[in-house]
């Protein structure tokens, strides 16, 4: 039974439309692809042009008709009230709502229109179909964060259920906790492992301690998706050593879909049908393939918020055997986090503070930016812009979410600043530990 498809088709998301839309996409031949691409991108700008108040304000200044002369679009500055960013023809009752991850350091609330949410996973089932996953019939095993108040935690176990997976909560990746893993994995069918790179880099880790192979365990495995964070190509053998298959490095953003996905020739494919992407310089001048630059973004068929010229905040290189029907991601440089390791011996990941922070990160926008950094084994400071200080009440709500996530007795203290100090890429890291 397909339940994921029917849970999407009943929260008003016709997979069934997006599917045959992805299929026809494809199905466009090489030599035409140049002029699919740019008929997408003129339609979707004209139409936030003349739905979206936001959109029309930010690009009043455009002189040049060019595609180049539009601006470039922040997350900074989509840091205010999502209904100052909705097109008109849309409401928050009839669009899909969610939070980025901030792991950038600049959180905000998003939207997509209906149809492109269930053009996403369309997207997503058609990556997993190059594996011979099956994203309604493959079980997976998950290494992902969760809410822990009792409303969030069960909605998160609701639709793992309904997604036919097994949620493995990365907050704590101690000794006792990679056993109990390593056990679960022996009694389930488990098709392939999805989740946070450095969460299954240490597993893997304890897999080698203990000169296991997860194949031989759990002999229904096809792959590993790790997502996320950086793969590197020294974890990436790590983890085919000793979980004994296949493991695929994914490129997505909650506010965009899928990005990029590694195919079955070891490249790492960008998503043309929905996405068109740019590597960009300094002055938002599309760079030569084969060299560097900031990797820029547009939503083709969004229609509900435009992410139009988006910087996503990272830094990648196309190569030079791109074409537009089939760009190849070369190099992809950022998103990697830390880990932080506490006074009990507990190991969790640096995007655990995303669970941390989300509490206080509300729709006003107040926020703006934000790091962690972990000073000793038990002491950690909060590091943020904003407009107003944070209260003390607010401050309270993310100590005690930090002994819940993280566990009790640790200092947390917290620094407005009015400006973060930033890598030479220009992008923060999330959490940072100076132990």
């Amino acid at each position: 039974m397909n339940l994921f498809d029917l849970t999407l088709r009943v929260k008003g998301f016709d997979i069934a439309f997006a599917k045959a839309e992805l299929a026809r996409i494809q199905s466009i031949p090489e030599h035409l692809y140049p002029d699919y691409i740019e008929r997408q991108k003129q339609a979707i700008v004209t139409y936030h042009k003349m739905y979206s108040p936001f959109y029309k304000q930010f690009t009043a200044r455009q002189e040049n008709p060019s595609w180049e002369a539009l601006p470039v679009l922040t997350k900074a500055d989509l840091q205010q009230p999502l209904q100052n960013r909705l097109s008109t023809e849309y409401t928050r009752k009839n669009v899909y709502i969610n939070k980025t991850s901030g792991s950038s350091g600049h959180p905000f609330i998003f939207a997509k229109d209906k149809e492109a949410h269930a053009r996403s996973w369309a997207s997503f089932q058609d990556r997993y179909e190059w594996f011979d996953l099956d994203i309604n019939t493959s079980k997976q095993a998950r290494f992902y964060g969760i809410p822990l108040d009792f409303v969030g935690y069960r909605k998160e176990r609701l639709k793992d259920w309904l997604g036919n997976r097994y949620r493995f909560p990365i907050f704590d990746l101690s000794e006792p906790q990679l056993e109990k893993i390593r056990q679960k994995f022996e009694r389930t069918s488990f098709e392939y492992l999805n989740g946070y790179t450095s969460s299954i880099v240490l597993f893997a880790k304890y897999l080698k301690r203990h000169q296991l192979i997860l194949k031989e365990l759990c002999p229904t495995l096809k792959v590993c998706i790790v997502t996320s964070e950086m793969l590197f190509e020294s974890d990436k053998k790590l983890m085919e050593t000793h979980f004994g298959i296949p493991v695929i490095n994914e490129y997505g953003a909650s506010e965009l879909g899928l990005i990029a996905f590694q195919n079955t020739e070891n490249q790492f494919q960008v998503d043309s049908e929905l996405l068109y992407v740019e590597i960009v310089d300094e002055h938002n001048k599309q760079v030569p393939h084969g060299e560097s630059g900031r990797v820029v973004i547009t939503s083709l068929y969004n229609k509900a918020h435009p992410f139009i010229r988006y910087d996503i905040g990272d830094v990648g290189t196309l190569s030079r055997k791109s074409t537009p029907k089939k760009p190849i991601l070369e190099k992809l440089i950022g998103r990697t986090n830390d880990i932080a390791r506490l006074p009990s011996g507990k190991v969790v990941p640096g995007l655990t503070f995303y669970y941390v922070t989300k509490s206080v990160i509300e729709e006003d926008g107040n926020v703006s930016e934000f790091v962690i950094e972990q000073t000793a084994l038990d002491s950690f400071k909060v590091i943020y812009t904003a407009q107003r200080a944070l209260t003390a009440s607010e401050e309270e709500k993310i100590k005690k979410a930090t002994y819940a996530y993280l566990e009790e007795g640790l200092t947390v203290l917290f620094e407005k600043v009015e400006k973060m100090d930033r890598s030479k890429r220009g992008k923060l890291k999330q959490f940072v530990s100076k132990l």
